[in-house]
């Protein structure tokens, strides 16, 4: 018994020190995602920075249908001007109405939401709020002048010259190819009248002028016909923020209810092509105007609320009696923006091979950037960029990862703003974009990095910030200017050593909203209409942003070399 229990002592001190040997050879490997600089004497904590090449791509006519938002109004920056109009369909709520007897339209609201926060409540307990989605200068919203127009123009779901099999695209320049216009006599039809009712009889009052006063103030609907023990309106709702037009009734009394019984109102195939939508054209005021997104994929709250009476039913003993009803038509889901660029900074493109001095990007119908990693050749080793910073990192065997040498901690894009020239123009801090968006240009795709950033939010501003470094400004106050962003690309860097993955040319385009841009809950990209280049796209976030910026590029002269963008990989690697 002592003889085995000696053996076990053996053993056991023999696992121990086996147990401290492998500890060791762990260490002396790469394996490991944690390294303490404390205790980890055997490695070094380095950085390397590379060069990238990075080049304008001036956007031709970009597709602005099925966007799930639509933008409305003036926007103002260094570019020049912007004007977003837009087209949609109209959808009932319900098909073969009946109105009932001598039904007449009382009045006609078209309501288009904004988004909007609550903030609190006011002395009466109601709800406050406050806009997320208009941009205007200063502090005030600047009015827009708004034309609505009876749409004559038939929006197809599918496209014809494709078979059929495809949804139909249509063009921030009113076209739906390169080939087909949408004529502005066809979307400018019969125009509405915007009048005015009396808050205590509902009749109409007055007719008004196309002038939007854009505010933060909700709105409570009330009913003229129910009166509560006190003689007032009763309350029906209280509605978010919005804009809110009342409509002349005389055109939905011909349009809608005089159609009680026709096919034309049976089915949704019928009613698009009787009724072809309606066309909101946005004007400046006194050379001003404010840049709404609007909420229009709201069925409960973005549509024409027809409000109208017909005569009780006979079991009451007054003949006269009227009970009151609504007919709703929703914004239907092909809705399409125009954009009117009056551009004063023209873009052009630029040098996809030798890259760009400064890169300009901006939204709408404006620019993106493609970005350009580990381009070119190392004539000291004798390879590619991209095989020296391999071989720099890993081993391979048959042209496949084997091994670590170093270990990737960290990999960002920097891109610096280019004060000068923002200053220059005298742009206003405001309008520069808060988030750009990175994403493989190739595939159009996010990066790996995108999915992995658990700083994933429903808030847009705080969503995604590792990945996609919000723009960091001067003493990190919000309305200070624009220094630079940085991009975080670890993973994607390491899938190109340990994956195999392909050196992708990448993209890079001001982002409204970087939410939007993840396949798996909308589409992400657009079209771009141009006859060189048929696959080239452009990630949706950027075509409802009117926002643009400018940045350094890889090409500055030396005295903006401390400017220049450039990849920066910090890493880990064996010091023995």
């Amino acid at each position: 018994m002592k003889k085995n229990r000696i053996v076990l002592q053996i053993i056991s001190f023999g696992l121990i020190i086996l147990s401290f040997i492998a500890c060791d050879d762990d260490y002396a490997t790469l394996e490991s995602d944690v390294i303490n600089g404390g205790i980890a004497t055997n490695f070094d904590i380095d950085t390397d920075q590379y060069d990238v090449i990075t080049y304008t791509k001036a956007l031709a006519p970009v597709q602005t249908n099925r966007l799930q938002l639509t933008t409305l109004g003036i926007y103002d920056d260094i570019y020049g001007r912007t004007t977003s109009s837009f087209v949609t369909q109209l959808t009932p709520t319900t098909y073969n109405p009946d109105f009932g007897d001598e039904a007449k339209v009382d009045s006609v609201v078209v309501t288009l939401p904004y988004f909007s926060t609550i903030t609190g409540t006011d002395d009466d307990g109601n709800l406050t709020y406050s806009l997320d989605s208009v941009i205007s200068k200063g502090e005030d919203y600047s009015k827009i002048k708004l034309s609505i127009f009876e749409n004559n123009y038939f929006i197809r779901d599918f496209d014809p010259t494709a078979g059929f099999g495809e949804q139909q695209a249509y063009f921030s320049d009113k076209t739906a190819s390169a080939s087909e216009t949408i004529a502005t006599t066809a979307l400018e039809g019969t125009e509405l009248t915007f009048v005015d009712y009396d808050d205590n009889t509902g009749s109409i009052m007055t007719v008004v002028g196309n002038e939007i006063d854009i505010n933060e103030k909700a709105y409570s609907l009330k009913d003229v016909n129910e009166l509560d023990e006190n003689g007032d309106k009763t309350l029906l709702s209280n509605q978010p923020p919005a804009i809110r037009i009342m409509l002349d009734p005389e055109f939905w009394e011909n349009k809608i209810l005089a159609k009680e019984g026709d096919a034309v109102l049976s089915n949704l195939n019928n009613f698009t092509d009787y009724f072809r939508g309606l066309y909101f054209k946005a004007e400046a005021v006194d050379d001003d105007g404010s840049f709404m997104i609007l909420n229009t994929g709201s069925a409960n709250n973005a549509n024409i609320t027809i409000y109208y009476s017909k005569l009780t039913a006979s079991t009451t003993d007054d003949a006269d009696e009227r009970d009151s009803s609504t007919y709703v038509l929703n914004l239907g889901s092909n809705k399409i923006n125009f954009l009117e660029n009056d551009f004063t900074l023209p873009l052009a493109d630029g040098d996809s091979d030798a890259g760009d001095s400064r890169i300009y990007l901006k939204g709408g119908q404006g620019a993106i950037a493609g970005i350009k990693l580990f381009e070119g050749y190392d004539d000291e080793a004798g390879m590619s960029i991209y095989d020296k910073f391999k071989s720099d990192f890993v081993n391979l065997e048959d042209n496949k990862f084997e091994s670590s040498k170093r270990l990737v901690n960290e990999a960002n894009l920097v891109f610096y703003v280019d004060r000068d020239q923002l200053d220059m123009l005298n742009e206003d801090p405001d309008n520069e974009p808060n988030r750009l968006y990175l994403y493989d240009a190739v595939n159009k795709t996010p990066l790996i990095d995108y999915y992995l950033d658990a700083s994933n939010s429903s808030l847009p501003s705080y969503s995604r910030i590792r990945h996609l470094g919000r723009l960091e400004r001067v003493d990190d106050e919000p309305s200070n200017k624009g220094v630079k962003y940085k991009l975080r690309i670890t993973e994607h860097i390491n899938n190109l050593l340990l994956r195999d993955s392909t050196n992708v040319e990448l993209g890079l385009a001001v982002s409204l909203n970087v939410n939007i841009e993840d396949p798996s809950v909308s589409i992400s990209q657009n079209k771009v209409q141009t006859v060189d280049d048929l696959d080239l796209t452009v990630p949706v976030s950027s075509i409802l942003s009117p926002r643009g910026t400018i940045l350094y590029g890889n090409n500055t002269p030396e005295s903006d070399e401390s400017k220049r963008v450039y990849l920066e990989i910090y890493y880990t690697e064996p010091n023995f």
